[in-house]
């Protein structure tokens, strides 16, 4: 009976159906309905067929039927990625998610309409497909961190990440080791959960200890985000075993770069060092360029132990106060790693370049070399502010032109500017914030960042040209009409906007967004409305640096993706892997998403301490903050000294009473007639800070300096609720290893604060 039911179920008229209309369907009589409904059951349990609403059945392999990964927000709706990148993006409500959590791969139901009003979007936003959770194929992890609590109906663990909304039922702990006290932070494994209508049930696996506690708040990210900075001991011992340096018997195959004046240029407390450059002139105008790129995939071979683990971790993860590193330290930080004044083995793209940027000739190789320097940014920038004072001063100078003839022809060919400064968190001795810092994407980054970009865009065009089976790095272009609804805000303010289809409209309106107050805040405005860059088995592009053809190539040390490329453009033609690599794609999507989401909360923990060290203190500190968005309930402001955003709601505003015109694009105050504009500036200081919620509460001081016209005033002490946030600069990526940075620059900038130790308890 199975064999009839898939045939029938898979048929391209066949409509859902419950079982008592399959009865009639299969002309089986009511004696048979028994049979009927085990079979599917067990075409159930198959994966081969799917229940929907209504007790009806369909196919998984219905064109209705969807398969991806969903994203889960704080607010509880659903976004899925399908498997098949011909599919557009699926917006899912939140009553239709079913028990799916962040990042499980799960099985959509695709409506057959568009529903219109989806969320009280506008009408622009509201014709992108949507759909229902119908099965969770895959859980991207059943582990989660929380706090016990103690109700009526008993024991609780209520888990930290505020996109899991609901509490889960446990029994109290019995085992010696695992007595919890209610209120400690303890890591609870997901049982059963069979409706989103009622608590999950599950079982305390440790017991972490009091919030309070030093290391508590670190652990918690590890163990939430599952990420462990120890390797097992089979895999440190295959990396032990190749030595500490580069032995005669490498040598074989390679070119000798020995004597070339190669350089690396990163973060200052950076130890993997997976990128280095030299630049000489080629004559007629001509520049010779080499970009070396530790050779990573002549040590960690397919099917190894190190393969495996470096695979499972998909990449490195950088926390605020520790790297959980993709491979052990002895390659990671030393044999791999392209340090100075040693021989170390890379995989080489030569360019023949014009003096105007222009590619006119590649070559790819393995290559040996011995680095002359090790340079940080700082060190680099130093050299490019002063009249060159050697042979390196005088290359960089060079290289610096060049790189710069470089990015004006890639922003020419439609790439956008999408770099914001960052905000990097520096420790002290003891874990705690001692400062926090912005970088700008200077001249230094971009030196490095275009060189990077171009190997990257050569390597992916090589590679489409041999026709091989790799891991290509895509940005889909945006949906035109969350565009459309994006164009009507901006027209809204009265400012010029032309087709934003065209990347050459968006360039327009960025650069006059640059000369307006309140141009950072509709800046900001566009990226969300962009899709997340991810790894795909087809050559999509990337839309962000308007490059038809882009992989990424350049950090095989902290990236799976790049070892895979790399293995698969140097492979012997007579030997090339025939390995699916969907399924790995997708991982390295996913496992990605889990660092960044890790590195956000690392950040967060540090930053809720330092904000409550200042409210203890008595001293809180003022910081400058821009309005970003106006709402019917307040409005939202980012604090770049921070790295946040917030919500100042204007039930709190008590010096008058406030409302949000959205004809007039402002909030303003009924007696006062003070008004609030996006763009605007205001100083915030921290007034209270529930780190369980994640949430911020920010009180209004000193003036506020209008977009439109002067300061209206000092303006009352008010508390307003924020929430923490990627900063601006987590956006989009372009070269990076988290889901969203603004470029090559922004990625090695987040590279640096490495190797402090390990977190405290861990």
């Amino acid at each position: 009976m199975e064999d009839t039911l898939v045939k029938h179920l898979g048929h391209k008229r066949y409509t859902p159906s419950t079982v008592t209309e399959l009865l009639g369907q299969l002309d089986l009589a009511p004696r048979e309905q028994t049979r009927l409904q085990q079979s599917l059951r067990d075409l159930e349990r198959r994966g081969l067929a799917v229940r929907i609403k209504g007790g009806r059945y369909l196919s998984v392999d219905s064109p209705s039927v969807v398969a991806g990964r969903i994203q889960i927000t704080k607010a509880g709706r659903g976004f899925l990625t399908p498997e098949d990148p011909s599919i557009p993006e699926i917006a899912i409500r939140a009553n239709e998610t079913g028990t799916a959590l962040n990042d499980d791969k799960v099985l959509v139901l695709r409506d057959q309409e568009p529903k219109k009003g989806f969320w009280g979007q506008a009408k622009a936003e509201t014709e992108a497909l949507s759909g229902s959770v119908v099965r969770i194929v895959e859980r991207r992890r059943n582990r989660f961190v929380g706090t016990l609590r103690r109700s009526g109906k008993g024991l609780h663990v209520t888990p930290d990440d505020p996109r899991f909304s609901y509490d889960i039922s446990v029994l109290p702990p019995k085992a010696t080791a695992l007595q919890a006290k209610v209120g400690d932070k303890v890591v609870v494994e997901l049982g059963r959960w069979e409706s989103r209508h009622t608590n999950p049930e599950g079982r305390i696996v440790e017991v972490l200890g009091a919030p309070s506690a030093d290391g508590i708040d670190m652990l918690g990210v590890l163990r939430q985000y599952g990420l462990n900075r120890e390797f097992p001991e089979h895999v440190v011992r295959e990396a032990r075993s190749f030595g500490h340096s580069v032995t005669a018997a490498d040598l074989k195959g390679r070119r000798d770069c020995r004597k070339q004046l190669v350089v690396t240029i990163d973060p200052d407390d950076a130890r993997d060092f997976d990128d280095a450059i030299c630049l000489e002139k080629a004559g007629g105008n001509r520049w010779k360029l080499w970009v070396h790129i530790a050779d990573v995939s002549h040590y960690v071979r397919p099917g190894s132990a190190l393969d495996e683990e470096a695979r499972r971790r998909g990449n490195s993860s950088y926390l605020v106060d520790q790297v959980i590193p993709m491979l052990p330290e002895e390659l990671s930080n030393e044999l791999c790693s392209l340090k100075p004044n040693v021989d170390r083995l890379t995989k080489c793209a030569e360019f023949l370049l014009a003096a105007d940027g222009r590619v006119l000739s590649t070559d790819f190789y393995p290559a040996v070399i011995h680095s002359k320097k090790r340079l940080t940014y700082a060190d680099a920038l130093n050299i490019l502010e002063r009249a060159p004072g050697d042979e390196i001063g005088q290359m960089l100078h060079q290289a610096h032109a060049l790189a710069q003839s470089i990015r004006k022809r890639r922003f020419e060919n439609g790439s956008l500017d999408l770099d914001f400064p960052e905000t990097k968190i520096r420790l002290d001795a003891t874990g705690k914030v001692l400062r926090i810092e912005q970088h700008d994407n200077d001249i230094s980054h971009q030196l490095i960042e275009e060189f990077m970009l171009l190997a990257n865009e050569a390597v992916a065009g090589r590679l489409m040209k041999l026709k091989r089976a790799a891991i290509y790095r895509t940005h889909e272009a945006p949906d035109p009409d969350r565009l459309k609804g994006y164009r009507e805000e901006v027209l809204g303010h009265s400012i010029p906007c032309g087709n934003l289809t065209k990347p050459a409209e968006v360039q327009k309106l960025f650069r006059h967004l640059g000369e307006l107050a309140v141009g950072a805040a509709l800046k900001i405005g566009f990226l969300k409305s962009l899709n997340r860059a991810r790894y795909t088995v087809d050559p999509l592009g990337h839309y962000g640096l308007a490059k038809k053809k882009y992989a990424h190539f350049t950090s095989p040390i902290r990236r799976y993706a790049d070892l895979v490329v790399h293995r698969s453009l140097f492979a012997d033609a007579k030997n090339i892997p025939n390995t699916p690599l969907h399924d790995v794609a997708d991982h390295l999507s996913s496992s990605e998403r889990n660092s960044a989401d890790a590195e956000r909360d690392s950040k967060d923990v540090k930053l809720h301490a330092y904000l409550l060290d200042q409210i203890h203190s008595g001293k809180p500190v003022s910081y400058p903050a821009r309005v970003t968005s106006l709402r019917d309930f307040g409005f939202f402001v980012d604090i770049a000294g921070l790295g946040m955003s917030g919500m100042v709601p204007l039930a709190l505003l008590e010096d008058d009473h406030y409302r949000h015109d959205a004809v007039a694009k402002h909030i303003e105050g009924r007696g006062k007639r003070r008004t609030i504009r996006l763009g605007d500036t205001i100083q915030v200081e921290i007034a209270k800070v529930d780190a369980a919620r994640k949430m911020v509460d920010f009180r209004i001081t000193g003036t506020m300096r209008s977009s439109g016209r002067p300061s209206s005033g000092p303006r009352p002490g008010v508390r307003s609720r924020s929430r923490n946030h990627k900063p601006v600069t987590a956006v989009i990526d372009t070269a990076d290893n988290t889901p969203k940075a603004a470029g090559e620059g922004a990625s090695r900038r987040r590279r640096s604060g490495r190797r402090r130790g390990k977190a405290k308890a861990a």
